[in-house]
């Protein structure tokens, strides 16, 4: 039977995890199992670098945690040796850089995930770090807003600089018109 202090101490884990989870953007589950110790210190130096908290806890530590904050059925993927990466500014930060080392590392994966306070599956998560950045998303929304403004201009353009012109077909056309009026009264 643990004592009082090691219960007081997992309570403690359980109440700040739980706190992490309410107040995070997303978070991401993984097996970690595999990873070298060169890989998993580069894992964490990027994952720090972007914000991200990443821990190895206990299944039955984060399996209390999710009860509290209403992430039930992600204990259905606590099995095995998990680690969790939470983010607090990017929901797509932690997917994207454990998704890289994913595709490194045949062992590790992702398993589930929370975003805007729902669980998410591995699926999601994958489709989470595929998404662009922030920087290419306002790009390409800023291309398509600028390419038919462009076009217009060019557009306005092209009649200026024709209507600017004198154009000689203009005095003709009256001319053709009069003998297709002419050719029913002939007849």
């Amino acid at each position: 039977m643990p004592s009082a202090k090691i219960l007081e101490e997992k309570k403690a884990v359980v109440a700040d995890l739980a706190d992490k989870f309410g107040r995070a953007a997303s978070g991401v589950l993984v097996k970690y199992q595999g990873i070298t110790v060169e890989d998993d210190t580069a894992l964490r130096r990027e994952l720090r670098e972007a914000g991200v908290d990443y821990k190895v806890i206990k299944n039955t530590l984060i399996g209390l945690a999710c009860e509290q904050v209403g992430f039930g059925d992600m204990k259905a993927h606590l099995d095995g040796m998990n680690a969790i990466a939470v983010s607090y500014e990017d929901p797509i930060a932690p997917a994207k850089i454990l998704k890289k080392y994913a595709d490194k590392i045949e062992t590790f994966e992702s398993r589930a995930g929370f975003l805007d306070g729902a669980v998410v599956d591995a699926k999601v998560v994958g489709e989470l770090a595929d998404i662009p950045p922030k920087e290419v998303l306002i790009g390409k929304l800023l291309g398509s807003i600028q390419g038919p403004l462009y076009g217009l201009a060019c557009g306005l353009q092209a009649i200026i600089d024709k209507s600017g012109e004198e154009v000689p077909a203009a005095e003709e056309a009256p001319a053709e018109a009069a003998p297709a009026e002419e050719a029913p009264a002939a007849e």
